[in-house]
């Protein structure tokens, strides 16, 4: 009888020819996750990927960290048996027994995948729900809504019984679908932008805009503090890459119309955006934008401000209201570092009324009045990456 960690996943299973290459970026982010867990091994097998630990005491820990891991639908921490019924029935009943809250209900749910194995699913079900029940006191069957279900697995090399369940995010491994540039602001919206990004498979850098001295360090920070949180859903750092905007952002305060001082400037964001994702291979942007939120974000305006690129942009948060974002942002703890007061360059020189409309003349016009290109190199020229480190662990992250 071993213990050990099986990991479930989800539309991994669906690639079909390819299926192997995610298993294997998946089985890598895995063992990044591990790697400071000493006799930590990650092994694919038979269509599944399992966790060995040598020490058993730091089943928790693991357990922490993989909840993490783009691609697992679940993890659950199984015994593997042989093939034989009266190992399988006595680790089912030692698994009722180690529940911490004594279970009044239960079920037993089989899977037969080796067909040769001489027992159907159903006879599985009845030989070993009746050995549970003889040997643990005080339970009832229950199909429906039990206490505990308590799940067999029997496979060609062995079976694999287990009765308590860790769920993941699912999604695909990150590394799976290329690398993506996110402009990430110290607000509630585009950290969360990024992690739906990185649930895709998508291996994300970010870009942050900073405008000193009308932003201050403790703003920078912030970034960094959002970029540090996001780091812990990865299996590598996340670099972030701080462009200084203040010249841009002066200068569009000079020449621009008050109203459509927004939509120039995020015209600049996605101008400089998207030489820095090409000089990164980066394959996309992606914003934290939704529909209708701010004036910036009506289709006519998104229409004026993409017209400056050719590159894909991804809006995670399309389909999202703001209550919907704030609860993800809680669910991955960035929402506390957003709301944190300090500024960012998207909240000073703002317009009382700004265009919610704009055409896309009137803002080429505008710019017309502006070094378009020289401010565009300049705020390449003085790029500041910075390779963020994952923050520290929140419970039931």
């Amino acid at each position: 009888m071993e213990r050990l960690l099986l990991v479930r996943y989800g539309e991994i299973g669906l690639k079909g020819r390819n299926r192997h290459v995610f298993e294997e970026k998946l089985a890598d982010n895995m063992r990044a996750a591990l790697a400071d867990i000493e006799g930590a091994k990650v092994n694919r097998e038979y269509g599944r990927i399992f966790v060995r630990l040598e020490d058993e005491g730091r089943t928790g820990e693991a357990l922490e960290r993989l909840q993490r891991v783009f691609g697992i639908v679940a993890v659950n921490p199984a015994l593997r048996v042989p093939l034989d019924l009266e190992a399988i029935r006595e680790a089912a009943a030692m698994l009722v027994r180690a529940e911490g809250d004594p279970p009044r209900t239960f079920r037993v749910s089989a899977r037969r995948a080796y067909k040769r194995f001489p027992h159907t699913s159903q006879e599985l079900n009845h030989l070993v729900g009746a050995y549970v029940l003889r040997h643990v006191p005080h339970l009832t069957v229950q199909l429906t809504d039990p206490d505990v279900t308590v799940t067999v697995e029997v496979r060609e090399h062995a079976a694999y019984v287990y009765a308590d369940q860790v769920d993941g995010p699912g999604g695909l491994p990150v590394g799976a679908s290329s690398r993506a540039l996110l402009l990430l602001s110290g607000g509630i919206d585009s950290p969360v932008a990024g992690w739906m990004a990185m649930k895709r498979g998508i291996e994300l850098h970010a870009v942050h805009y900073h405008s000193p001295p009308f932003t201050s360090e403790r703003s920078k920070q912030k970034v960094i503090d959002l970029c540090r949180v996001l780091a812990r859903w990865s299996p590598a750092p996340v670099p972030l890459h701080v462009v200084h905007f203040t010249e841009v952002q002066k200068e569009i305060h000079r020449h621009v119309p008050q109203e459509l001082g927004i939509t120039v400037m995020r015209r600049f964001m996605l101008r400089i955006g998207e030489r820095l994702a090409r000089r990164l291979d980066a394959m996309a942007l992606v914003t934290g934008e939704s529909v209708g939120q701010v004036a910036s974000q009506t289709l006519e305006s998104m229409a004026a401000i993409n017209a400056v690129t050719n590159m894909p942009i991804l809006r995670p948060l399309v389909g999202f209201d703001k209550h919907e974002i704030i609860q993800r942002a809680q669910r991955i703890h960035t929402y506390d570092i957003s709301i944190l007061p300090y500024e960012d360059c998207c909240t000073i020189f703002v317009p009382e009324r700004p265009a919610t409309r704009p055409s896309l003349a009137a803002v080429e016009a505008a710019e017309r009045a502006m070094a378009v290109e020289e401010l565009v190199q300049q705020a390449l020229e003085n790029v500041e990456t910075l390779h963020v480190e994952p923050a520290p662990a929140y419970v039931g992250a």
